[in-house]
C-alpha cells in the first residue's frame, strides 16, 4: 500500500504546529489512477499543492476529507499499486 502525503519540503518554512487544508479530491475510492495524475489539492499556509498519484493503481481510501485540516506527516490517501 502506498501512503500519499504532502512532501516534507512543503513544510520547510512553516511554523511547528501549523495545519494544512485539504482543498478537494478529484478522485473517489475505487478509481484507477495513472502515475502523475492529479488526485487532489491541498493548501499549506498560502501555497497550493497538487496531490499526484505516485504510481498506477486504485485509490483504496481517502483518509482526510475535503475541507478538513491536517498536520505534517498525515496520510491523506492510500493507493493500491497495480
Amino acid at each position: 500500500m502506498i501512503e500519499i502525503k504532502i512532501p516534507d519540503e512543503a513544510w520547510a518554512d512553516v511554523e511547528a504546529g501549523t495545519e494544512a487544508l485539504l482543498d478537494e479530491w478529484l478522485v473517489a475510492v475505487g478509481d484507477a489512477v495513472k502515475v502523475g495524475q492529479i488526485i487532489g489539492t491541498a493548501m499549506v499556509v498560502k501555497a497550493a499543492f497538487e496531490l499526484v498519484a505516485p504510481a498506477e493503481g486504485v485509490i483504496e481510501s481517502l483518509d482526510v476529507a475535503a475541507t478538513q485540516n491536517f498536520g505534517k506527516g498525515a496520510v491523506l490517501a492510500r493507493l493500491r499499486p497495480q
